[in-house]
């Protein structure tokens, strides 16, 4: 009887001693292991690609938004300057007109009239200095200058003793410029005479 409950307790033993404790798992091998990595690497690869992704996008996004400010700013500043260039273009005339009026005054006409010819002066005075409150300058060219096609436009050619080709004989109208745009050209005779013509002063 007792060698039968010893028997029986030995196996039991051998039985607990084979089976693992309860909570306790099987270390893995090294094939378990790298198994087991492949998964995590292929995904830590995943999110760095897709970080990649998503930095290149931010920075594009970014540049993008700073060109965008850039041309809000220098269509700003062009707005400012040169918004109102059709408005002066029109003024132009305006301007034409009361010049060609007070260089038609005579003398007679002066004596006889002189507050009108004062009021048509003062006028022409105020439009040119609300031209140049707005950037728009006169560009009134000499007779003996040379030509400039940048601002100046050639209405004839016509040979003058003591000139040279390409010099100003004589200004029919005033130019102007707004900022360092051309708004009008100065017209303008040109001397035609050829080279070698002109007498030495």
């Amino acid at each position: 009887m007792n060698d039968a409950k010893k028997k029986t307790e030995d196996i039991e033993l051998d039985e607990r001693a084979e089976t693992p404790e309860a909570g306790s798992a099987a270390e893995p091998t090294l094939e378990e292991a790298a198994f087991d990595e492949a998964p995590a690497l292929d995904e830590l690869e995943h999110l760095r690609s897709e970080r990649d992704a998503y930095r290149d996008r931010f920075m594009r996004a970014l540049a993008d938004a700073e060109n965008a400010r850039k041309r809000g700013e220098r269509d700003r500043r062009e707005a400012e300057q040169y918004g109102g260039s059709k408005l002066a273009r029109d003024m132009l005339p305006v301007h034409d007109n009361l010049r060609r009026a007070v260089e038609a005054v005579t003398e007679d006409q002066r004596a006889a009239s002189a507050a009108l010819i004062e009021g048509i002066e003062l006028t022409m005075r105020e439009l040119l200095n609300v031209f140049r409150k707005h950037g728009i300058e006169p560009i009134e060219p000499q007779a003996g200058e040379r030509f400039d096609p940048q601002r100046h436009q050639a209405m004839f050619e016509a040979p003058v003793p003591d000139t040279r080709a390409g010099d100003i004989i004589q200004v029919m109208s005033t130019g102007f410029m707004l900022h360092d745009r051309l708004l009008r050209p100065a017209q303008v005779g040109v001397s035609s005479t050829p080279s070698g013509s002109s007498s030495s002063k």
